[in-house]
């Protein structure tokens, strides 16, 4: 796969801000939006961002076409997800990945949103970031500095590198391919469709509100896929927050070092909570000591 690396944002950058998946909270949205603005942004909110039908921001055809003005607005640098929830994978048979790959720049979000990252990784080839998002992340009184700094740093700077808080390790090792991965129930939900890289990929995973024999279904789902199983070259684990019993998920994931001749580690900051790193989906990096860098 040819892997286009879209452009780093720059102080008076546009970014506009939309909303994929769930319905949002329009004041939480003006918040994110002053809060890009004090840093010397501009940002233009999708036109759709305020509908709602049922739990979602609009119709698919309303939030495709914000997803897809985004993309071709030639005065937008970066397009940054409102929120997740649901409704990504309703749209991924209907995007133009052909307009993406030909308007390739920044986008962000994770939860329910990495469902259009891997398929616009697959099918557009354009990196993609695992990141926080408006009404998540971005209008909270007071941005973690954590998440704010990961973030920044990612989308300004051309190197980067992410380290386990609080290592655990199933099985160690040391791995080389493209990032790829986020919300582990999403991606599951994604087997059916073509989205798995043909490339050796390194497999980072976190979730939320998951009891522990959905988690153990999402992997063995996953790793029934021949391609993902072939090229899948290790696995980091971030949170796999209110799970209900970790006791069975520690079990788990010991089981899964003994299966699988490859680097698993748990203890990376990739989560549903405030304080989060900023992974580029389609990246290539090293995994050596548990640390990841890029190439």
């Amino acid at each position: 796969m040819n892997i286009i690396e879209p452009n780093k944002l720059h102080p008076g950058d546009t970014i506009a801000v939309i909303a994929p998946c769930g319905c949002i909270d329009i004041e939480k949205i003006y918040q994110a939006k002053k809060y890009f603005e004090n840093f010397g942004y501009k940002v233009k909110l999708g036109s759709n961002v305020e509908k709602q039908e049922r739990y979602l921001a609009g119709t698919d055809i309303e939030r495709l076409e914000d997803l897809h003005n985004a993309f071709s607005d030639k005065e937008v640098n970066a397009i940054i997800c409102a929120r997740g929830g649901y409704g990504a994978i309703r749209l991924i048979n209907k995007i133009d990945y052909n307009l993406i790959r030909n308007n390739p720049k920044i986008f962000c979000g994770f939860s329910d949103v990495t469902a259009l990252s891997m398929m616009i990784l697959k099918h557009a080839g354009l990196i993609t970031y695992s990141a926080p998002m408006a009404q998540s992340d971005f209008a909270a009184d007071e941005v973690d500095e954590f998440t704010k700094n990961s973030f920044f740093n990612t989308m300004t700077s051309e190197n980067f590198e992410i380290r386990p808080e609080n290592i655990l390790i199933y099985k160690s090792g040391e791995a080389q391919g493209i990032l790829f991965g986020g919300n582990l129930s999403t991606t599951a939900s994604l087997c059916g469709v073509d989205f798995v890289p043909e490339e050796k990929f390194i497999f980072f995973a976190e979730d939320l509100n998951e009891p522990a024999y959905k988690i153990d279904r999402y992997f063995t789902q996953l790793l029934n896929m021949e391609n993902f199983r072939k090229n899948l070259g290790a696995i980091l684990l971030g949170d796999f927050l209110d799970v209900d019993n970790p006791q069975y998920l520690d079990e788990f994931f010991k089981e899964l070092a003994q299966k699988l001749e490859i680097p698993i580690i748990a203890g990376y900051p990739f989560t549903h909570d405030t304080s989060k790193t900023t992974v580029p989906i389609g990246a290539g990096v090293i995994l050596k000591d548990g640390i990841i860098i890029k190439v």
